[in-house]
């Protein structure tokens, strides 16, 4: 940033400018779509759905909530753009807000044997987070940070189009079904989200800490498994 102050304003400006370019290539309410889209949309037709880069893009300059101020790094999700199986966790962590890479700390080691288990690669897979910023202390994400960055994910899910999403603990599950059901009730039964089938399941870090429950998310995957082998 220059030091001079009529240079910075236009330098800010720029960036707004890019910024809320983005937002209505978004789709999002309170901002007016690009001239680019304007032009190439028909009347009453939805908005093109952006790429994985246009949304990390976005993401990069977002501080609509109070996370983003304190992040070492953006953790947006890595995978591959055309996963079957898209994996969403809570928040990341401090190993992943180090990296910049969703589940690379002690539950990404459980969530990488499983994997292994069935067989997959991260590769292959999609992987990332309801938030995209670690929120203090690893506390839960607090609902006006999960609101902010809601969009972000509904639009990550629009343009990988997965087979299947697992939804892996408590807050991933409730803000992707709209519930306040536990987790223990929600695991190991199919849900919808905007017609895609969702499997929740137990979260990493959680098996951690109570290994015995493996067994159950084994269950889970395996139901994963089928329902994509009958998709075939």
């Amino acid at each position: 940033m220059t030091e001079n102050p009529a240079a910075a304003l236009k330098e800010l400006t720029g960036l707004l400018k890019e910024w809320l370019a983005f937002q209505g290539r978004l789709g999002w309410q309170g901002t007016a779509p690009s001239e680019e889209v304007k032009q190439v949309r028909e009347p009453g037709a939805a908005a093109p759905t952006p790429t994985l880069k246009e949304i990390r893009e976005a993401m990069e300059h977002c501080r609509k909530c109070k996370l983003g101020r304190g992040r070492t790094n953006l953790v947006f999700g890595e995978g591959s753009p055309n996963a079957e199986i898209m994996f969403i966790g809570e928040a990341p962590g401090e190993e992943e807000d180090r990296q910049g890479r969703p589940f690379v700390g002690p539950a990404g080691q459980v969530l990488n044997n499983l994997l292994n288990k069935l067989g997959l690669s991260r590769e292959e897979v999609y992987i990332t987070n309801v938030v995209k910023s670690r929120p203090p202390n690893n506390r839960d994400p607090e609902p006006d940070e999960i609101a902010a960055c809601l969009p972000f994910l509904q639009q990550q899910i629009k343009a990988i189009r997965p087979k299947v999403i697992v939804a892996l603990g408590r807050i991933a599950a409730q803000t992707l079904l709209n519930t306040r059901e536990p987790i223990t009730k929600l695991r190991g039964r199919w849900h919808k989200y905007d017609r895609i089938p969702v499997m929740p399941t137990f979260h990493p870090s959680y098996l951690l800490r109570f290994p015995r429950e493996r067994i159950k998310t084994w269950q889970d995957m395996q139901l994963v498994m089928e329902r994509l082998a009958a998709d075939e």
